[in-house]
């Protein structure tokens, strides 16, 4: 550790003034007194040093040492330390193991669990402390959420762990695409995609305290991995995780066919992550999005997103238009419910007037229109069925007899090409004819024709 000359005649001189101090036997008995009664059992005899003589050699600008090769700084911001929640606390409270001066070279870490034995007891169940007790220096501690010697209460703005602050402060860790390839955390950006959700820009732009954050929808100190059943975040819990906020929302869910198959243990049921993700969750206004939930519906409805598709609704929306009817309209959100449930919007009662909301003068005959017709289900479309392989094998026949008819007739000249190219026969191939001498071919008489 290195101090310069200054600071060295400094702490000698607080040395000095310190032990000549006269006390008096009352105030002797009075700090006795506090310390017996109100300090932790094993903080008392560490109260021997004040802060102020830590403070004359920690409180200089420049200080550190050298650990693992690293220059780590020592200094400590007496102006911080004095407005932090630990401000009123001497050093010794929390390094326990300084009981003179000067002290060892190497202290004992910090054991936040001594006064916040709660609190590190659920921190030790979660995923950040389990990986800390297995000696992963990349695992969170109470210093790199909390901070060390400037620890502010939450509601501090400028707190790490302020609302407005926590999700820079998570992303210190959950922004680092090369801790998250170390760590086999599939999503490396997640900072990155939370503040440009709807929730870090109503947080982070608007400044609206009641956005979810991080620990909104993860926890603070038991955080579990999402495969573990008693996590916020697990699949069967999301629901209720999101509720918290979505109270109305959650109500409608739960009434659902999909919520009624969460509650029923469907482990393919779609929660709200599924249809709005996690951390780019968008406003339901864009028209990105209105387009990819047709596509997000049909991950689980597959049959369901190839009959739209044929349609002229699903035809529209894959060119990249909103202006037509997509799941949502018909089949509502949160609120879906089975055709067989007079409250359902598809259901024969209900159908007209949800037909009607785009197209005003839709009647009962309208309504029969089957937006999910499929030609390949001869159960459910016998007619259009038929219908269907006749035209299929009507245009292969008009596609054979046609292709054929051409093949022939483009081959008819490449035919009559090769019959005239075929070489003739020379003289003498042939056995002469009787009466001609030498068996040659005379010339013709004038006036004759060759046959």
């Amino acid at each position: 550790m290195r101090i310069s000359s200054s600071s060295g005649s400094r702490l000698r001189g607080i040395v000095a003034a310190f032990g000549k101090e006269k006390r008096s036997v009352r105030s002797l008995f009075g700090s006795v007194f506090f310390l017996l009664v109100f300090l932790p059992p094993g903080l008392a005899p560490a109260q021997a040093v004040p802060k102020g003589l830590c403070l004359s050699c920690h409180g200089t600008e420049g200080i550190e040492k050298v650990r693992a090769g690293k220059s780590v700084s020592l200094f400590v911001s007496g102006e911080k330390f004095a407005r932090s929640v630990h401000g009123p606390l001497e050093c010794a409270a929390c390094h326990s193991d300084v009981s003179q001066i000067p002290h060892a070279s190497e202290l004992k870490a910090v054991q936040c669990s001594t006064c916040h034995a709660a609190v590190s007891r659920e921190y030790s169940r979660s995923v950040h402390g389990k990986a800390n007790a297995k000696g992963d220096g990349d695992a969170a501690t109470c210093a790199d959420c909390h901070g060390s010697h400037d620890v502010l209460p939450r509601a501090h703005l400028d707190s790490r762990v302020n609302p407005l602050n926590l999700p820079r402060t998570c992303g210190g860790c959950h922004g680092d695409p090369d801790l998250a390839k170390r760590h086999g955390i599939p999503i490396a950006n997640v900072y990155q995609l939370y503040m440009d959700s709807i929730h870090g820009r109503a947080l982070m732009k608007g400044g609206l305290l009641v956005a979810a954050n991080c620990s909104s929808c993860h926890g603070s100190h038991g955080i579990l991995p999402a495969s573990d059943p008693q996590s916020t975040v697990h699949k069967t819990n999301i629901p209720e995780t999101c509720g918290r906020c979505h109270a109305g929302v959650l109500r409608v869910y739960a009434d659902s066919v999909h919520g009624k198959a969460v509650k029923g243990g469907n482990p393919i049921a779609p929660v709200c992550i599924d249809c709005h993700t996690a951390h780019e969750i968008r406003r339901v206004e864009m028209e990105r999005w209105r387009l990819e939930i047709v596509r997000e519906c049909g991950t689980c409805h597959a049959q369901s997103l190839r009959t739209y598709r044929d349609t002229f609704h699903g035809q529209v929306t894959s060119l990249g238009f909103t202006r037509v009817a997509r799941c949502s309209d018909c089949h509502g959100a949160h609120d879906i419910l089975p055709k067989s449930d007079a409250r359902s919007s598809v259901a024969p009662s209900r159908v007209v007037a949800t037909c009607r909301q785009c197209h005003p003068r839709a009647n009962v005959n309208f309504a029969k229109y089957d937006p999910h017709a499929d030609d390949r289900d001869r159960a459910r479309n016998p007619v259009l069925y038929y219908a269907a392989r006749s035209m299929t094998w009507l245009l292969a026949g008009v596609f054979f007899f046609f292709g054929f008819h051409t093949a022939v007739w483009a081959a008819r000249p490449l035919i009559a090409r090769f019959v005239k190219k075929r070489p003739r026969k020379e003289d003498g191939d042939e056995p002469p004819e009787p009466g001609r001498e030498g068996g040659g071919e005379h010339e013709p008489k004038e006036g004759s024709s060759r046959g």
